[in-house]
């Protein structure tokens, strides 16, 4: 009974971040997907073509990030694959979050990368955050650009397409979206002002790695 109910508890996460990304304009209609690592070899992950607002605990599917099997007859997101294979790579990482968010979505279609023009973004996704060559939505070189995009970094943008936000817990991954979105507006705002000044990269990664550290210990001093 326990295993099931931590199950229910975190498919009602799942369905309530989903919920959290509309509310702040992060996601529209069925677009994007939220997912959980469960243990170490599976994953729970919203389903196909649902609409966040209609979801309910028995749509939330669970996969196998190894074998890419699912129970159930409900599909999984189109790009579980994409989220599988980040956990396979990151053991660190506990929450993914693909969203369409509006001024990642213009940043990524430069093709360009966004340095830190923010300490919070310093802090929170690392010394820049990289553009994922462009691929076709689901295909396997999607996958692997990615993954490559993300390597010591929270957040990646996929070019021509929307952004893919990692974290611990599904909490980070959610900040994370947020300080991205912050993060890609100031840097669009800045260039009618002349430019945003970013900050440098090296004192970008130490804040980076602090936080990692700090974040570790207080959420080792709370539980």
């Amino acid at each position: 009974m326990g295993e099931i109910h931590n199950i229910s508890n975190l498919k009602q996460l799942i369905i309530d971040s989903g919920l959290r990304l509309l509310e702040e304009g992060l996601v529209t209609r069925t677009f994007g997907n939220i997912s959980i690592r469960l243990d170490k070899s599976f994953m729970l992950i919203t389903p196909s073509g649902r609409k966040y607002d209609d979801l309910k605990n028995n749509d939330i599917v669970k996969v196998n990030y190894f074998t890419h099997e699912f129970e159930g007859q409900i599909k999984p997101s189109s790009e579980f694959k994409l989220h599988a294979e980040i956990y396979k790579n990151r053991k660190e990482i506990n929450s993914i979050i693909h969203t369409h968010q509006q001024n990642a979505s213009t940043i990524s279609a430069t093709h360009k990368t966004l340095p830190p023009v923010l300490d919070d973004q310093a802090q929170l996704i690392g010394s820049d955050v990289r553009v994922a060559k462009y691929a076709h939505s689901s295909s396997n070189e999607l996958v692997i650009n990615v993954v490559e995009a993300l390597k010591n970094r929270m957040a990646a943008l996929i070019a021509n397409h929307g952004a893919v936000c990692i974290g611990r817990d599904i909490e980070e991954a959610f900040v994370v979206s947020q300080i991205l979105e912050k993060a890609c507006k100031t840097y669009i705002e800045a260039s009618f002002l002349g430019g945003a000044k970013s900050l440098d990269k090296f004192d970008a990664q130490k804040m980076h790695e602090d936080y990692l550290k700090n974040y570790s210990a207080e959420a080792g001093r709370n539980r």
